[in-house]
């Protein structure tokens, strides 16, 4: 009942911000188009198939499918023994999950939303994430933490927090985030195979976005390194480092930025923790400046880090200052137009960039 209420509460906001979403898609031709939810799919699919010690368990995942129908059709095919519904007590089967794992079993724990892990971090953090350096390595915990994370749509501020670098602050864990139908199919394939804990952070406003794939990546086998970014896009001017949704935004920019003659470089993180510093650093070197951009809160964030990384590594090759975009430092508005103004949109990047190009027009010129 609690995915029926989510639902329909989203369903209007989702039918306004989806054709927004859709336009920000860049890529070349490919021999098929899938969705993100069912790369998702098919990647669970793939590995309950060849690992009978993989099973899925969380709030709706059997009966109902999956609050957003990612583990659709996986009960019927795998049973209930596979595919758990839980009650809705996240530190109750986010413990059970990691137990499990303790003895060699490889559970994939949904969250409906990582705003709900918050319940269970304990688990996350001081059961999972610490357990292989406290027993000096002999218990692993291959376990994956999977849900939507960051801002979705009208859901307020307890239900809108990106989590990235919360998670990505913690020895280890491992955390993803992919943006298009091959990330969420390679990198899912990766953390399930993983012998570590990987908390794996998707966006709801994806899940029926559509993405071009090669043959290779629909492969059983086909598998994405983690800690290893992508340049989605090669350029020479600057440089934007992106990861979930905020990747497509990203990309957006830069096809705006290219008619006024500016070739920004974008990097598709895809995971968080481990960070792929020399992928950026070697980024930076050739454009000599840098743009973050993320949802979460600018404090502490994602974009912080990479800040710190190349002020560290590659400082005498910055020509201009690092531009951070991020999310407003406030809660979560509920308000539509205020929701707006608190998370990246595309012409900040734009602006952002022209500003590092030193292409932008002074405060003054304008008055």
């Amino acid at each position: 009942m609690l995915a029926i209420a989510r639902q329909r509460m989203l369903g209007q906001s989702f039918k306004k911000i989806l054709p927004a979403v859709s336009v920000l898609r860049s890529y070349s031709s490919a021999a098929k188009q899938i969705t993100v939810r069912e790369a998702l799919n098919s990647a669970l699919d793939e590995e309950m198939s060849a690992d009978p010690k993989v099973f899925l368990m969380g709030e709706e995942v059997g009966e109902y499918q999956g609050a957003y129908k990612i583990t659709k059709g996986l009960l019927e095919k795998y049973g209930p023994e596979r595919v758990l519904d839980t009650p809705i007590t996240e530190a109750g089967f986010t413990g059970i999950g990691v137990g499990a794992a303790y003895y060699g079993l490889k559970p994939v724990v949904e969250f409906m939303t990582f705003n709900f892990s918050m319940q269970a971090i304990d688990h996350i953090i001081n059961s999972a994430a610490k357990s292989n350096y406290m027993s000096a390595g002999q218990i692993s915990v291959p376990i994956v933490f999977r849900g939507p994370n960051g801002a979705a749509a009208g859901v307020g501020a307890q239900h809108s927090q990106c989590y990235a670098a919360w998670y990505a602050s913690c020895p280890g864990l491992k955390v993803l985030s992919p943006y298009n139908s091959e990330d969420a199919r390679g990198l899912l394939k990766a953390a399930i195979r993983d012998p570590d804990p990987v908390v794996f952070l998707e966006n709801e406003l994806l899940y029926g976005e559509s993405f071009p794939v090669s043959d290779e990546v629909l492969d059983s086998s086909f598998c994405l390194p983690i800690g290893k970014a992508k340049i989605e896009r090669e350029g020479k001017d600057v440089t934007i480092t992106a990861f979930s949704k905020m990747v497509g935004y990203a990309l957006k920019a830069a096809e705006m930025l290219e008619k006024d003659g500016i070739y920004a470089e974008v990097i598709n993180l895809r995971s968080i923790r481990p960070l792929d510093r020399s992928t950026i650093n070697t980024s930076v070197r050739k454009t000599n400046r840098l743009i973050t951009v993320e949802e979460g809160f600018p404090q502490h964030g994602v974009g912080a880090e990479i800040c710190a990384s190349v002020v560290e590594e590659s400082f005498s090759y910055l020509d201009a200052p690092v531009e951070r975009i991020a999310g407003a430092d406030v809660p979560m508005p509920y308000a539509a137009n205020l929701e707006r103004m608190a998370v990246p949109q595309v012409e900040d990047i734009v602006r952002a960039a022209k500003r590092a190009c030193y292409r932008s027009v002074p405060l003054a010129a304008t008055a």
